[in-house]
């Protein structure tokens, strides 16, 4: 097969049975370094490589070999990640991988579309190479925005940003957010692709400032200090799966007695079917202890909403908030009508059940209304395997960083973890843990803030939307030229 390339806005692309080659290779870079960088704090980094092995697949001759590669990327991603999809959907979890594929393949055949682009004839700029490579970042946080957070199978995790969720801390979140996190990440690789073909040694270079970036970002803390001295809040929770009511009883008697200072006491999601029965309501009343505990709040039409209600020491629900988005394809309960604070007897708390921490457009409203700290009560089935509890754990303190408040998260099987505003994991409870214990305390400070990305990322989403639009009709405009001219051809050979 002949070798063919192409000259265009300063770079050359190669194509025929050594671009193949090498659109394996750079798959096989992509796969095992994501793979890699999930492991741990210390080989986050290798996030960079990730994206950057991404923007070679971008080099390809055709979008086929551009798109294609980056599906099998995907894919695999998949299938390593998410392999615990299998025992929750059995053969749908490859449906399931797919869908996460496609958003890796789409980035690639757009970025692949940025870089062929005539920006200079169509929208009459100056002939600048690197144009359609400034985008790229854009392209990544809007299309990573997208999937994680505005469409119905949304899914936040395994983004760039949630590598860092086992770290102590990651300077970055503070102000940037894991989507920005993600976006600087993909700022250096563009850079370090754009300078790789003849300029290697300034490649280099921008990879090992990323790394640096990454490797630095993990050891400082930037959170400011607070004048107020912080109010302190005495935790503790208790992992059950699916208890009884005589159980849950059991349970939270062994709570304070091994731990007699914790004002507040959590247990999971779904601790009860039903809304809290008055035996529970009655141990509050003799403990004296306010309880925060999930069960289910009937709706109409035999609906209900999937809620963690808090009973004060008086035997009375004080507060209740409902889980704002039930996981697809599960009987989860409707969605929350709204969202409020437990005006708590230490500040303002926020509560996030389970799946809603993963959100960012759930706990921002949270964040906004002042919340000064977070509770969460979780359900992770204990036969969903360790993986799938190490990846949600990740999140945890990935929000702790970003908002800069405290949160107290209890799972039914694992993995639960107080985490400071810091991002620090400063107790952790195991899976599997039935009857595991965690306790602590949280500092109740100023109210959180939102980080940079919380615009920079809905700019970047409409910003690709319009990007893709913009490739659309120009794909349109240049097969109806085709087709005209096609036309015009055998008019002019039929009067012939």
């Amino acid at each position: 097969m002949t070798s063919m390339a192409i000259e265009l806005n300063g770079a050359r692309f190669g194509g025929g049975l050594r671009e193949t080659a090498q659109m394996l290779l750079w798959g096989a870079v992509a796969v095992v370094s994501f793979h890699l960088a999930y492991v741990s704090a210390q080989t986050g980094f290798l996030a960079v490589i990730y994206l950057f092995a991404l923007l070679q697949l971008a080099k390809a001759d055709t979008w086929r070999m551009a798109f294609y590669p980056a599906l099998a990327v995907g894919l695999a991603l998949g299938a390593l990640r998410l392999g615990f999809f299998w025992s929750i959907f059995s053969a749908g979890a490859v449906a399931l991988w797919l869908v996460y594929a496609f958003w890796i393949g789409l980035f690639v055949a757009m970025s692949r579309l940025c870089l062929r682009f005539d920006w200079a004839r169509v929208l009459h700029l100056p002939n600048c190479p690197a144009f359609g490579w400034f985008l790229i970042p854009f392209i990544w946080c809007g299309l990573e925005y997208f999937r994680s957070e505005l469409y119905y199978l949304r899914f936040s995790w395994l983004s760039p940003g949630f590598v860092f969720g086992s770290a102590p801390s990651f300077a970055p979140f503070h102000f940037m957010g894991a989507y920005g996190t993600g976006f600087l990440l993909m700022a250096f690789a563009w850079v370090a692709a754009f300078f790789w073909r003849k300029l290697r040694s300034i490649s280099a270079l921008v990879l090992l400032l990323g790394i640096g970036f990454l490797r630095l970002g993990g050891l400082i803390s930037i959170q400011p200090r607070d004048n107020v001295p912080p109010k302190i809040l005495h935790v503790a929770g208790v992992q059950m799966e699916f208890p009884t009511e005589p159980e849950v009883l059991i349970r939270l008697n062994e709570l304070v007695r091994r731990h007699p200072e914790a004002e507040l006491l959590v247990l999971s999601e779904y601790t009860f079917t039903e809304p809290v029965p008055e035996k529970v309501k009655a141990w509050c009343r003799q403990h004296q202890r306010y309880l925060a505990v999930g069960g289910k709040d009937p709706a109409p039409g035999g609906n209900f909403y999937d809620t963690a209600f808090v009973v004060s020491p008086d035997g009375e629900i004080v507060f209740r908030q409902g889980k704002s988005v039930p996981i697809q394809f599960f009987k989860d309960g409707l969605p929350a009508p709204e969202q409020k604070l437990w005006d708590s007897p230490w500040g303002q708390l926020g509560i996030c059940v389970c799946y809603d921490l993963s959100y960012s457009r759930v706990t921002d409203r949270l964040i906004r209304l002042g919340a000064q700290g977070l509770l969460v009560p979780t359900m992770d089935v204990v036969d969903w395997g360790e993986a799938q509890h190490r990846l949600h754990a990740r999140v945890a303190p990935v929000r702790a960083a970003e908002y800069g408040v405290p949160i107290f998260r209890v799972a039914s099987s694992g993995i639960s973890q107080l985490v400071d505003r810091d991002g620090h994991v400063l107790a952790e409870a195991p899976c599997p843990g039935e009857g595991a214990i965690i306790s602590g305390t949280m500092q109740l400070r100023n109210p959180g803030h939102l980080p940079w990305d919380r615009w920079l990322a809905p700019f970047s989403t409409g910003m690709t939307a319009l990007l893709a639009a913009l490739f659309l009709l120009h794909r349109l405009g240049f097969r109806s030229s085709g087709i005209s001219a096609v036309q015009k051809l055998q008019t002019e050979g039929r009067a012939c």
